[in-house]
């Protein structure tokens, strides 16, 4: 026994206490990351169900502000329907001038891409290129031919873009549903989601889900300031400079800018391609130069004066949540990386400052639900919804 001791004294006095920590931390670290692989394999595969309620969450914490401030001075179904038909008249109207701006001006566009093409092949057959009309012909021929080769996965491709749109239809309408329920009944919803957690973490688990919620409705807000200023800055130049379907572009480069560092500057390169195909090579310069302005704006005086405080991220952090989101799921991913990157580091850092050890344990029965009512209980919302 006495043997067995020492040996067993030898090799812990032989084995440093870091790697003794390291060994303990190895298996609970290995677990985590296979559950956490597991769920977003799970997540990744019901992307039909989880993108929409990811945009739902956003949209709601957008409007949930003013959906309390009416709650206020007016009936509940009022402070829901203000809101939520605001954002459906919002997009609509936005649809609807972008459908018309393109058709107004798609004429004239086909004409000036023609004229352009024209100017390009005349340049191209002068010197130093030299290229011949036959040679210009035989091009043409090859690509009448590459078609019909790949008609059949044209004709399928078609097909997918067909069943994607049905897809795209369904989701919208789950978003919208959700959004509703959501702006109804998100505080009896977090209540129902806390019994499903032990009593004793009821305090914790809703303390994080506040800060979390509040995250996300910050990031909400302010992104939509940032990529209006970034749609309108684009349009805006895109009008100066007249190029066609400016419109469109800022609309394009609105939504583009919901993708930090990279998404306005992409959706911008659209517009430097209009103006090359429309107005020369000049233009589409200018153009360039104005989008790369209004990034430069984004990256240097819109995010670290509205969204620093919204993500409490760093732009390095920024950079890797958008790269890590893009290779697991796409635009999608890089899309939701940074809101979810920034509820997960507010979350995380609520609890590892203990701030829920004094906290009461939150209400969660039915009970709990109507001891206040109305107006009053609209005030008293829990955390993650307040």
């Amino acid at each position: 026994m006495g043997s067995s001791t020492s040996v067993r004294e030898r090799v812990t006095a032989a084995v440093p206490p870091g790697v003794w920590i390291a060994g303990a931390w190895s298996w609970p670290l290995i677990g985590l990351g296979v559950l956490g692989l597991a769920v977003l394999a799970l997540l990744v595969t019901l992307r039909e169900v989880t993108i929409p309620i990811v945009i739902a969450l956003l949209l709601t914490g957008l409007l949930w502000p003013v959906r309390r401030r009416i709650a206020t001075r007016a009936p509940k179904a009022v402070a829901v329907l203000v809101p939520f038909l605001g954002l459906i008249v919002a997009a609509a109207g936005l649809v609807a001038l972008v459908v018309l701006t393109v058709r107004a001006g798609s004429g004239d566009f086909v004409s000036h891409v023609l004229r352009s093409y024209r100017q390009l092949l005349a340049f191209l057959q002068g010197p130093p290129f030299s290229i011949t009309q036959a040679q210009v012909s035989d091009a043409v021929t090859s690509a009448e031919s590459a078609l019909r080769s790949n008609s059949s996965k044209i004709l399928s491709g078609a097909l997918t873009g067909a069943d994607a749109a049905g897809h795209l239809v369904i989701g919208l309408l789950l978003t919208l549903f959700l959004t509703l329920f959501l702006l109804i009944d998100a505080p009896r919803i977090w209540r129902w989601v806390l019994r499903l957690v032990p009593v004793r973490a009821r305090a914790a688990v809703d303390g994080a889900g506040g800060a979390a919620w509040r995250s996300i409705g910050e990031y909400s807000r302010v992104q939509v300031v940032v990529a209006l200023t970034d749609g309108i800055g684009v349009g805006v130049i895109a009008a100066i400079l007249q190029v066609p379907f400016a419109v469109p572009i800022g609309v394009l480069v609105f939504l583009g800018a919901f993708i930090p560092i990279i998404g306005s500057i992409t959706a911008g390169s659209v517009a430097v391609l209009v103006a090359l195909a429309y107005n020369g090579p000049v233009p589409a310069l200018l153009m360039l130069a104005g989008v790369l302005l209004v990034n430069q704006v984004e990256s240097h005086v819109l995010h670290p004066l509205l969204m620093g405080g919204a993500v409490r991220l760093h732009p390095i952090a920024v950079v890797l949540a958008v790269a890590s989101g893009s290779v697991l799921a796409g635009i999608v991913g890089a899309l939701f990386a940074v809101p979810v990157a920034a509820a997960a580091n507010s979350a995380i850092s609520y609890l590892a400052s203990r701030q829920w050890r004094d906290a009461p344990v939150p209400p969660t029965g039915p009970q709990d639900e109507a001891a206040g009512s109305g107006r009053e209980q609209e005030q008293a919302v829990p955390a993650a919804t307040a």
